[in-house]
């Protein structure tokens, strides 16, 4: 019984230090050109990749599958 004390509570310390350290972060933004810049060509490829990836471009096809009869 003492195992599970000490294992929820290292668990419980473990979740306190990573919203701590969220909380600390911040939402802080960049506030030069350059990380301006480089901030919204992340954003960008993101977004492509998103569209990329979606799930109608990956499954999209009608012939992917073998039951299909035009």
């Amino acid at each position: 019984m003492i195992e599970l004390g000490v294992f929820f509570g290292a668990m419980g310390l473990a979740a306190l230090w990573m919203i701590r350290t969220l909380l600390r972060r911040g939402n802080r933004s960049t506030e030069t050109a350059d990380g301006l810049r480089i901030e919204q060509a992340g954003r960008e490829l993101a977004s492509a990749a998103r569209v990329s990836y979606s799930s109608t471009a990956v499954h999209g096809s009608l012939t992917q599958s073998h039951t299909y009869r035009p």
